[in-house]
């Protein structure tokens, strides 16, 4: 890795073969869990699952992280070489995963470009972040990544500051994608449903935030028409966030209502998540694989 990353949008020039950047990350790859996943949404689960490979360390940091266990920790999981990577992903392949996906890659993209190079799956390969992304790093995985999956959690670039230190986070985030548009297009799927291409943008309804949930879905109406929305009612509080009382709690009911009301209003097509996907029974178990190692490595 070159001296000085700019991998993410904040572009911290931390050299990473000497300390951790702000992803809390050093230059060697590290991943805390990989194997079948069942909770994503139905075109990309489908009967089989995902094949999800979750990388520690996060660019973007949120302070109501769900994975918190494994993003805010300097290099927690285990340390894997691109060439293991290949490995990992021919095992998912061949328990039968419907896609290879890749959760919160952004601040390995070189290794795992690397990987890619050496082995591109007989299934989609999915690029599943925060939507935080600096385009260029985008474009080194063009002909590479099958169905980008971001989020896009902001319109309001007051919230993101505070809940993420990241008030550039809207216009980023359209930007990236936007290139992951262009490079995928909208989603294409096989005869049983299962996308094989294509974006699918999510968005997590935050408790007490429904008016940037309607400004976020106002935002990707206009600039991306025709690609789905993934509306997820999962929020589920992790720990205190100082000075936001509100995310102590899950979202209500109205909550969800009036987000999924304007949704509808807008026309946009997409999935909306049941309030009862919440809880700790839908946060992968990493200490699993710490403690026994998956059959994958």
């Amino acid at each position: 890795m070159e001296t000085g990353c700019t991998l993410c949008p904040r572009a911290c020039g931390v050299d990473r073969g000497r300390q951790t950047g702000r992803c809390k990350s050093g230059s060697a790859m590290r991943i805390a869990r990989a194997a079948l996943h069942h909770w994503e949404e139905p075109p990309l689960s489908g009967e089989r699952g995902s094949g999800a490979i979750f990388f520690t360390g996060c660019p973007l940091g949120c302070a109501y992280c769900q994975n918190g266990e494994i993003s805010r920790l300097e290099n927690p999981g285990r340390e894997i070489s691109p060439k293991a990577l290949c490995g990992i992903m021919q095992a998912l392949v061949e328990q039968g995963a419907h896609n290879i996906n890749l959760v919160t890659p952004t601040h390995f993209v070189p290794q795992i470009r690397e990987a890619l190079m050496l082995y591109k799956p007989p299934v989609p390969v999915v690029y599943n972040s925060s939507g935080y992304e600096r385009v260029e790093t985008l474009r080194s995985l063009s002909g590479l990544v099958d169905i980008y999956l971001p989020d896009f959690k902001y319109a309001e670039s007051a919230l993101a500051k505070v809940l993420s230190r990241a008030e550039d986070y809207p216009q980023a985030a359209l930007a990236a994608i936007k290139e992951m548009v262009e490079q995928a297009g909208a989603p294409v799927c096989d005869e049983k449903g299962i996308m094989q291409k294509g974006v699918l943008i999510r968005h997590l309804i935050l408790p007490g935030h429904t008016k940037n949930s309607l400004e976020a879905l106002k935002l990707i109406k206009e600039n991306f028409p025709g690609i789905p929305v993934s509306l997820m009612a999962q929020y589920t509080p992790q720990r205190p966030v100082p000075g936001c009382p509100e995310l102590s709690r899950p979202i209500t009911r109205r909550e969800l209502q009036k987000v999924q009301d304007f949704l509808f209003s807008l026309d946009l097509p997409g999935f909306v998540q049941s309030r009862s996907a919440k809880g700790e029974a839908y946060i992968p178990d990493f200490h699993q694989f710490e403690t026994e190692g998956p059959a994958l490595l």
